[in-house]
């Protein structure tokens, strides 16, 4: 029976309000009833006329999901083990993520943005999926209303599971945009993960994450496919810039704030032990370290597949999770979902001898991550890892490394054996119910019963303790009012300028005097391709909006006449380690990466590397000695010499966007003043510039004197390099930086600068 304190908001949602329990929400379309206990309502999500434990929110969530899972069919659970492919709102027309709307692109179809596509509709109908990663939304309300579409048409199927929605970090900046103290935006804007390190405070981080899961949640998005926790122990990895940094302490600490941020609820929004309705779920990433790739290499590509250990030093890559977000500060007490990565973690396997993918290692998933470290949330696979590998350098192809000889059911069984509970990027349910039978084969139906429950389970949680199956339902007009409202753009924009490290301020050049003439060179990007592989034009344009600096500044494209001059360059990118053009001719196609601008040859590296081999590559040996590479934006190099020159003793000021360290030696003389960021606004940058905003942050990671110390280094070792000594005699290591009076010394270097955390 329908309890009497119903009452309906935008139909077809139904508002019931239990006094001193919680508010329900439900889809009058999608045919559950109300059942009364006591004096309390729930929700009849299996539509069977009576309250079965799972229905009952009174339970703990643990005995909730229990039950569920012992009712669920074997179809049921394997559909909870998938993970959607990436999902914009509404879905692309073509490329790698397309879809239809009634077999039309959207454009051509009549639909609402919030709309269903087909591949969704189908995906979460006969393939029973229920994890859904958004990636573009056209604003807060479509995902608002797509939400509440998704979760009606989940909710009247089966035993009403809601979908549990997640998404990669999603507050970046936009640098060209103007911030304003009490305007809005779209959303909150921070400085990236190497930003957040930068201010080396944890505290800091902890508001990030509280005010990126509200926003989360007001979107439908319950669960965080962040933080990425690998220490950034080789300088030349491409995801250093989603890292906190190479040091294991600051890394650990980063990892507990931000977890504790996004996944604590407080006061109403409170359920139990911290999680609640404004709760995010954090997967943390990527177990057990993936920042020591030879060579710097990635593995998201055939070519960085291995990672090395030249240093013995395995296990100081858990830090960040064993001692962080696996021990929380808060009461949800540990990261409820952790990702492997792609990687294949050369010779550490220890007991097996296998060298596997991450995901496919018993030994790193089920005796070190399972039983040593006790750890019994999600673990769910990188995207792609089961699939089949076409080419050693495409971003999107399948990642099976170690297990390319495998089926792709065998590889999910593998997976599963080695404690996995769920495969990021597969929508489909057939090789999940081919390994279950693989299972049944080799270990008997109960006992893989059992362990599809255990999975089952885990999943499970992670929707119930955070109110999915109570209200998953959204208010568009909130979630509007929520999303990057004037209170949370502005904690995001003072984040960004304490995010912002001066390396160099010579004769006091900074600040400006406002209202000086300023020249800014125009900045040269050659024509290349995005990490998905597409083409990229190439164009020369100003690298910093105009209108922003001449609220400043005023502006001049006369450096005679200019006061100073503004250059706002890239860090060196020379790619990814391998030339698939010199692989066609013949060669291996490996070559170094390179942290400078100009033509970089590899010199005194190994002759043999310490791992290699692919069914695609007849050698083993990845070598790249004698090997021959430039930076892609060397043009960034020459804008600063020769503006140097054209202001004939003037101050020339340098703010290069950093997402690697680089060899500072090929223009740090010719800069009067350096400023470092990792991802802010072009105004963040303007207001220290201009003296508006002191710079406070901190280098999260060493600045390495030159390449010969690079290729010197270990992959697997933090803060081993020989660093950049100035023309001012200060040496940029880790945790230096300046502020207007010169060197910070304060309690953030008294507590990082001094050692590292320790391996227990």
């Amino acid at each position: 029976m329908k309890s009497s304190s119903e009452k309906q908001q935008d139909e077809p949602i139904q508002v019931v309000v239990n006094k001193n329990g919680p508010t329900l929400t439900y889809s009058s379309a999608s045919g559950i009833t109300i059942l009364t206990e006591n004096g309390f309502s729930f929700k009849d999500l299996n539509k069977n006329g009576k309250l079965d434990k799972y229905e009952d929110w009174r339970l703990p969530v643990d005995e909730r999901a229990k039950d569920l899972a012992s009712k669920l069919s074997v179809e049921q659970i394997a559909g909870l083990m998938l993970y959607s492919k990436h999902q914009p709102i509404p879905v692309a027309a073509a490329g790698p993520f397309a879809g239809t709307y009634n077999g039309k692109p959207f454009a051509e179809s009549g639909a609402n943005p919030s709309d269903l596509s087909d591949q969704q509709k189908e995906f979460l109908t006969k393939d029973h999926l229920r994890h859904v990663l958004i990636t573009s939304v056209q604003s807060p309300e479509v995902a608002a209303q797509w939400n509440n579409k998704a979760q009606a048409l989940v909710e009247g199927i089966g035993m009403g599971i809601p979908i549990n929605t997640s998404s990669d970090p999603r507050n970046g900046t936009k640098a060209d945009a103007e911030y304003n103290a009490g305007s809005g935006g779209t959303i909150s804007m921070w400085p990236g993960s190497l930003g957040l390190a930068a201010t080396f405070n944890p505290e800091l981080v902890k508001q990030f994450g509280q005010i990126a899961a509200a926003e989360y949640r007001a979107l439908g998005i319950a669960t965080a496919l962040s933080p990425q926790v690998d220490l950034a122990t080789d300088p030349r990895w491409n995801r250093v810039s989603g890292t906190f940094g190479e040091d294991p302490m600051l890394a650990t600490d980063m990892a507990r704030a931000y977890t504790d941020g996004f996944q604590t609820s407080m006061g109403t929004q409170e359920i139990k032990n911290g999680w609640g309705y404004t709760s995010v779920n954090a997967m943390v990433k990527h177990w057990p370290g993936g920042g020591s790739g030879e060579g710097g290499r990635d593995a998201h590509y055939g070519y960085g597949k291995y990672a090395v250990y030249p240093g013995n030093n395995f296990q100081t890559h858990f830090l960040p999770f064993t001692e962080g977000a696996f021990k929380l500060s808060g009461k949800t007490k540990m990261a409820s979902a952790v990702m492997p990565y792609y990687t294949i973690s050369y010779n550490q396997d220890k007991k097996n001898n296998e060298n596997v993918g991450n995901g496919y290692n018993k030994y790193i998933i089920g005796d070190l991550l399972r039983d040593k470290y006790k750890y019994d949330g999600v673990v769910c696979t990188d995207w792609l890892v089961t699939g089949d590998e076409t080419a050693v350098d495409v971003f999107l192809t399948g990642k099976s490394w170690g297990v390319e000889k495998l089926s792709v059911a065998e590889r999910h069984y593998k997976a599963l054996m080695a404690g996995v509970d769920q495969f990021g990027g597969n929508n489909e349910m057939p090789p999940v119910l081919e390994a279950y039978q693989m299972g049944v084969k080799e270990h008997g139906e109960a006992s893989m019963r059992k362990r599809f429950e255990q999975s089952a389970v885990r999943l499970l949680r992670n929707i119930f303790q955070v109110g999915l199956f109570e209200n998953p339902y959204l208010d568009p007009q909130v979630s509007k009012q929520t999303v990057g409202k004037p209170e949370f753009m502005q904690a995001g924009y003072q984040a960004q300028l304490q995010s912002v490290v001066m390396l160099k301020n010579k004769d006091k050049a900074l600040p400006l005097q406002k209202n000086k003439k300023v020249y800014i060179p125009k900045r040269f990007t050659p024509a290349g391709r995005n990490f998905l592989g597409m083409a990229t034009p190439e164009k020369l344009d100003y690298p910093v909006n105009l209108a922003i600096v001449k609220k400043y500044f005023q502006v001049t494209e006369n450096p005679e006449e200019a006061d100073y001059a503004l250059v706002f360059i890239q860090s060196p990118n020379s790619g990814g380690g391998y030339n698939s053009e010199a692989a066609k001719a013949g060669e291996t196609g490996y070559v170094p990466i390179s942290l400078q601008y100009e033509e970089y040859t590899a010199k005194g590296t190994r002759n043999t590397s310490i791992a290699g081999g692919d069914p695609l590559e007849k050698f083993t040996n990845r070598s790249y000695e004698g090997k021959r590479t430039k930076a892609i934006n060397h043009t960034d190099l020459t804008m600063v010499t020769e503006t140097q020159a054209k202001m004939k003793g003037k101050p020339v000021i340098v703010a290069m966007n950093l997402s690697n360290p680089a060899i500072m030696k090929e223009f740090e003389k010719q800069a009067s003043a350096i400023l470092i960021h990792f991802g802010v606004q072009d105004q963040a940058l303007m207001e220290i510039v201009s003296g508006a905003s002191e710079p406070s942050a901190l280098l999260p990671l060493q600045m390495p004197a030159d390449m010969q110390t690079v290729e010197a280094q270990a992959e697997d070792v933090p803060r081993d390099m020989k660093c950049y000594v100035d023309s001012e005699g200060n040496t940029y290591d880790f945790g230096y930086g300046l502020n207007w009076k010169g060197v910070i010394k304060d309690a953030r270097t008294t507590r990082y600068k001094r050692t590292t955390l320790s391996v227990k």
